[in-house]
């Protein structure tokens, strides 16, 4: 007789990630677009000394089907990742891949210097560098008598 663990809560954890992942495409429609993006790529944030980066997987998607612009302070990354035309002598029985729009928001700090972001896309991966403002320094004002 062999035994197998029974874990309950991994099921829910799937689900969950299920529900976020389809969460994660959704947006505000723009005029005469639909209400929900088809896919969301992954995207990473870090934060360097002097700027921010931003990498999004965004592979088999055309650098000039993507649209990267910045608005009171929210940089948005959307684009559109064509779908190649199939026939059913192909022999698919399964598909994965994500086609159609995708649409990211994301907010900025004060810090961002919003007139030198740079993107570029090189192997499927866009990177965007939002560099910070120079830091402003405290300084005391001194109180003259009236």
């Amino acid at each position: 007789m062999n035994l197998t663990r029974f874990e309950p809560w991994s099921i829910v954890d799937l689900l969950h990630r299920d529900l976020d992942r389809l969460a994660a495409g959704r947006r505000a429609p723009a005029d005469g677009e639909n209400s929900v993006a088809d896919w969301a790529p992954a995207v990473d944030i870090i934060e360097e000394k002097d700027r921010f980066v931003l990498r999004a997987d965004v592979p088999g998607v055309d650098p000039a089907d993507i649209d990267v612009s910045m608005d009171a302070g929210v940089l948005t990354v959307s684009g559109e990742r064509k779908s190649e035309t199939t026939t059913e002598e192909d022999g698919y029985r399964r598909v994965e891949r994500s086609f159609g729009r995708f649409y990211r928001r994301f907010s900025l700090p004060d810090t961002a210097d919003a007139e030198g972001i740079k993107a570029t896309n090189s192997k499927g991966i866009l990177e965007i560098s939002i560099p910070k403002l120079p830091e402003v320094k405290a300084r005391r004002i001194a109180i003259e008598a009236a």
